[in-house]
């Protein structure tokens, strides 16, 4: 027999072991994109009306060799050129605006295709947490940022204020006339400090851990349409 057969043998066998609920363990485990542990997993179990213990659903995972993504190392930030224009941070770190204001924060970051990088650039709403744009490119340039922008469904118009780090992509004569045209503030976080925009760099830590780690893409294409299903999820199921 090859090892590929006997691998997935044996985890039947183990399934067969742990119990009537272990396919429906699987599934929610699969479908949140391998990222709950036994407390998101038993909180989607009740909503179906299926009571079982964290020990239990902790047993099946073990068995069925289920390993949240949020047990693994964590990836490390790129460097990037720094974006020295004269804008202020207009945000200040007042993440909580409610409806209010429509506030959008933005970030990029890298994921490798093939033996290349491509990056993604994904923009959030402060009013609910959600992705609102994304976009990606071969290369981080301000067409990347403007391509997530006309992504948004609210008219730019009602746009108060878009708010990033000092990438350099963020650093253009296009998107400056973009934010002027539609009267839109635009904020910088101070040079160096990630707690300025701690929002996006939440969102990037969630993504890279649910949506990038232990994910091979062959294309950008193919990155763009697996990104676009985690952003419903995220949005909708999450």
């Amino acid at each position: 027999l090859s090892r590929h057969y006997a691998y997935y043998q044996c985890k039947l066998n183990r399934q067969k072991s742990v119990g009537l609920y272990a396919n429906k363990i699987v599934t929610l485990f699969n479908q949140s994109y391998q990222s709950y542990g036994t407390r998101r997993i038993r909180f989607d179990l009740q909503k179906e009306n299926i009571w079982v213990s964290r020990r239990y659903i902790a047993r099946v995972m073990k068995a069925l060799l289920l390993v949240s993504k949020y047990t693994v190392k964590r990836y490390q930030s790129h460097t990037t050129e720094v974006n020295e224009t004269a804008i202020e941070n207009h945000l200040q770190r007042q993440f909580d605006v409610g409806d209010k204001k429509q506030i959008v924060v933005a970030d990029l970051t890298y994921i490798q295709v093939k033996q290349r990088w491509n990056y993604l650039c994904v923009l959030v709403n402060l009013s609910d947490r959600q992705i609102v744009g994304y976009h990606v490119g071969q290369h981080k340039t301000a067409e990347l940022v403007m391509s997530a922008l006309s992504q948004i469904k609210l008219p730019l118009s009602k746009l108060d204020l878009f708010h990033s780090d000092r990438g350099k992509e963020f650093d253009n004569r296009l998107l400056e006339a973009c934010f002027k045209t539609f009267n839109i503030t635009h904020s910088l976080s101070k040079k160096g400090c990630p707690y300025d925009n701690a929002v996006a760099e939440a969102t990037f830590k969630t993504i890279k851990t649910e949506f990038v780690k232990g994910q091979r893409f062959n294309s950008t294409a193919e990155l763009q349409r697996a990104f676009s299903a985690y952003a419903y999820w995220y949005n909708h199921k999450r």
